[in-house]
């Protein structure tokens, strides 16, 4: 007993000495400023970050996804903020990576009103609000952070000109004229959100098109954070390329698959819509009574980078019959018993870390874990819970939930994945599944369809589930067309010799062989594996 009492003791002290010294909750004070309209709503998101040089405070702090613990973010929503009130976002409960109440030391402070609920997706984007960068020293008090600037709408041109790949190729602003913009109102999806909803991109013609003479079709898709601007700036480096003879006569349709809830990636959802039967039956009957399309299997290609390397992918396999072949690179996970290195099938799965506790890495570089995959779904769902590539993947592949939004793979506070959704997810998503479970009657229409290309040190390790779904080709017996270009990762995979378009040239020309095999001088490929 005495020992007892002596244990009671020791814990009552220590329960003592920590309220003594429990910090006190922080709450960031947010209003607008009145110049800027006299009601607001959205999601207001303060980012503080360390103060690295006080002779240098930053002009702005945001989030770095390559160091998603860089800045602690807190968040809330307003539904009406109005000049001269103020809201308080709490800096505790739904803080990213720790209260704010633990921050100790020189802060840069700045604030942000998402109007558009996008932050998650595009950055801040024009019609947010922003505050100054404020310095202050914590623990202490906090100054009212007032939403004083507009960011105003960008100039298209100007966005399209500031595209990384689009400055490494001079001279391309040329074409950016005789590029076609789509806009087309798709029946099946206003059906589906009861608003007119539009399937958009852009047509890049060859050289020489006369309306006439027909020519293969390319449908491209864009990886996550892809917009019209970066489909637009493709679009003219494909121009550009053929002009030159670095690829050959084809049209190309760079499609814009981004939306509110992150990329639709074509595919038919619960959530999203029926995509991919709107591009399949609406969208490319109507464009091939447009231009001088081949409008047969054997000119219809598919190609996209990333998250529009899976959709390329997707379709293929879905609509097998529709298209002439698919040459995805860097693909999202195929095959769901590796998704960014968790098996989601696994007894207990997490998301998180793995069943001995080690954390899941979500990016590397030069083969050391550069983001944990824990630190970027969490810091994701404290700037909003749609828009970013997480609740994206659940916007495309989750069943609907009862309050009409995705039902969740992921639990964001602990990581533990739900087995009924993952169910789901491989029942209807998982691209090595769907080719076991369905071979026998896609065979025909798919085999040797699929030409696959990434990189063996891929930021995003998705070399790995590309490898499992080669393998599960490969046991169907199916004829299998996979390239692994050793060290080459998610972001420079295109690159060769100073040209960040070589390898979707080399992909342009193997699909020109497909559609027009008689052909002569044709380009050799300078893929390797």
């Amino acid at each position: 007993m005495i020992r007892v009492l002596t244990g009671l003791s020791i814990l009552m002290g220590s329960i003592a000495s920590a309220q003594a010294v429990a910090p006190t909750p922080v709450v960031i004070p947010v209003t607008a400023d009145a110049t800027l309209g006299a009601h607001q709503s959205g999601r207001i998101i303060v980012f503080a970050k360390k103060l690295a040089d006080a002779a240098k405070p930053d002009t702005e702090v945001g989030f770095d996804v390559f160091a998603p613990s860089a800045a602690s973010i807190a968040a809330r929503e307003v539904s009406d903020l109005t000049a001269g009130k103020v809201a308080l976002v709490d800096g505790e409960t739904d803080s990213f990576p720790a209260p704010f109440s633990t921050l100790a030391g020189m802060y840069e402070l700045q604030a942000v009103l998402d109007r558009n609920h996008d932050y998650n997706y595009s950055g801040r984007s024009a019609g947010d609000l922003v505050s100054n960068v404020v310095i202050v020293t914590l623990p202490g008090p906090i100054p009212t952070l007032t939403l004083g600037r507009e960011i105003p709408a960008q100039d298209d041109t100007k966005a399209v000109m500031n595209n990384t790949p689009f400055q490494r190729r001079g001279g391309v602003g040329e074409w950016l004229p005789k590029l076609k913009r789509i806009d087309f109102q798709s029946p099946k999806m206003t059906a589906f959100r009861g608003a007119p909803t539009f399937i958009r991109g852009w047509v890049a013609l060859p050289p020489g098109y006369d309306g006439k003479t027909r020519f293969p079709t390319v449908y491209s898709d864009g990886g996550f954070g892809s917009s019209m601007f970066s489909a637009e700036a493709k679009a003219a480096m494909t121009m550009a390329d053929m002009a030159s003879g670095k690829s050959p006569p084809m049209i190309w349709v760079y499609l814009d698959h981004s939306g509110a809830t992150g990329i639709h990636e074509f595919a038919d959802s619960a959530n999203n819509g029926p995509w991919g039967a709107a591009l399949t039956s609406e969208f490319i009957p109507w464009l091939e009574t447009q231009y001088a399309m081949d409008a047969r299997p054997s000119g219809r290609f598919l190609t996209g980078h990333s998250s529009g390397g899976w959709s390329a992918l997707w379709l293929q396999v879905r609509y097998p019959k529709m298209f002439g072949g698919t040459w995805p690179t860097s693909p999202d996970p195929s095959d769901f018993h590796d998704f960014l290195n968790v098996n989601l099938y696994a007894p207990n799965a997490n998301f998180y870390h793995d069943g001995a506790g080690n954390p899941y890495p979500l990016a590397r570089d030069k083969g050391k874990p550069i983001i944990l995959m824990e630190e970027y779904t969490r810091s994701e769902w404290a700037m909003g819970q749609t828009g970013g590539q997480m609740s994206s993947f659940e916007w495309v592949f989750s069943p609907r939930g009862a309050d009409g939004r995705p039902m969740p793979l992921i639990d964001r506070a602990t990581g533990k994945i739900d087995p009924a959704v993952a169910a789901y997810w491989r029942d209807h998503y998982d691209i090595a599944n769907l080719m076991k479970r369905d071979w026998p009657s896609l065979k025909r229409d798919l085999d040797g369809k699929i030409h696959l290309t990434v990189g063996s040190a891929d930021t995003f390790y998705l070399d790995k589930p590309a490898r499992r779904l080669a393998d599960v080709m490969k046991a169907l017996g199916a004829k299998t067309d996979f390239r692994y270009l050793p060290g080459k990762t998610h972001f420079d995979l295109y690159e060769r010799g100073g040209d960040p378009m070589a390898l979707l040239q080399d992909i342009a020309w193997e699909m020109y062989a497909v559609a027009r095999p008689k052909s002569k001088g044709q380009h050799r490929t300078a893929i390797s594996s």
